[in-house]
């Protein structure tokens, strides 16, 4: 995971607003960076559109955007900035709808979950455009939808991961790098596949085990009683089974190689220590949950790296 270099004065270049930021996908997270914008002082003009009207108007209503669009491609007429802020599976088809008014001096980035599928839908539909495209992950979100939740502050202390493809123009990049971090995030890139890869770890494969601890509840007879008697491990092993189900299966199938990968690796370890369970082997079993539990009291969660 290593960074891409740029100059230190590049990065420190005291950052330009943007003219109008055309938001594709007014929900939570792109509510949430209209409104850090907005209070960062780093855009003038914020052109709205979602798919559902009625999230348009309330977004409108809130101030999260100046002027609701019909659609995507008038969110995007005369912006310098654009942000896709939909699932996965409907970036190909939104860059489709937007590309003949792509120019080298638009910054079109997304905020998807997953990175390989996100290109590859980019270099299909943008083609001689694609070096206006940064792809950009920002780790962060809540277990409820809708642009009634956007924050303000969601994105700041959040790591953003870049991964721009061979023909991202580097001026982008680096405004990239510089927008994310007035916004008080701490950036790093990576490649699509790096990306995927150590997401699938770190959050699909928990998001899924979540999913699977509260189906096998459910599954039972007594499930309502068991969940009455939950406690506060049980509450945040699972709090992420509360997530977007659509967004969800989104990532999960648009990542299922590395998910399944990961899911294996986890199997195995199981599988390990309910054999450990199986043979009463108690000092083996504590040896490696020992192991486990020094990992995680020394795990440092955000460990910045270097800069781009």
């Amino acid at each position: 995971m290593q960074g891409l270099s740029m100059t230190q004065k590049t990065a420190d270049a005291e950052m330009v607003p943007f003219e109008q930021l055309g938001l594709i996908g007014c929900g939570l997270m792109g509510g949430s960076f209209a409104l850090a914008l907005k209070k960062a002082g780093l855009v003038k003009r914020v052109v709205g559109y979602s798919k559902s009207p009625s999230t348009t108007e309330r977004a409108r209503q809130m101030g999260v955007i100046d002027v609701e669009a019909p659609s995507a491609l008038l969110a995007a007429a005369g912006a310098d900035l654009v942000l896709l802020a939909v699932p996965v599976a409907a970036t190909e088809a939104t860059l489709k709808s937007i590309k003949h008014l792509v120019t080298p001096q638009m910054m079109i980035m997304d905020v998807g979950s997953t990175k390989v599928d996100v290109v590859q839908a980019a270099r299909s539909a943008l083609r001689d455009q694609l070096g206006s495209f940064v792809p950009a992950h920002p780790i962060t979100g809540k277990e409820v939808a809708g642009v009634e939740h956007a924050d303000v502050n969601l994105y700041r202390g959040a790591q953003v991961i870049l991964t721009p493809t061979e023909r991202t123009l580097t001026a982008h990049l680096s405004r990239a790098q510089q927008l994310w971090e007035a916004l008080g995030c701490h950036v790093r890139a990576m490649s699509p596949e790096a990306h995927d890869g150590t997401l699938a770890t770190v959050s699909h494969l928990p998001h899924l085990l979540a999913f699977a601890m509260m189906q096998s509840v459910l599954n039972q007879p007594a499930a309502d009683e068991i969940l009455s008697l939950a406690g506060p491990g049980f509450r945040d092993f699972t709090r992420i089974a509360a997530g977007e189900p659509k967004l969800w299966r989104d990532v999960l199938l648009a990542n299922r190689e590395q998910v399944l990968s990961q899911s294996r690796n986890f199997r195995a370890a199981l599988d390990q220590l309910e054999s450990l369970i199986a043979a009463e082997d108690g000092q083996g079993l504590q040896d490696r949950l020992t192991l486990a539990s020094d990992a995680r009291a020394h795990w440092h969660l955000g460990k910045r790296s270097a800069k781009i």
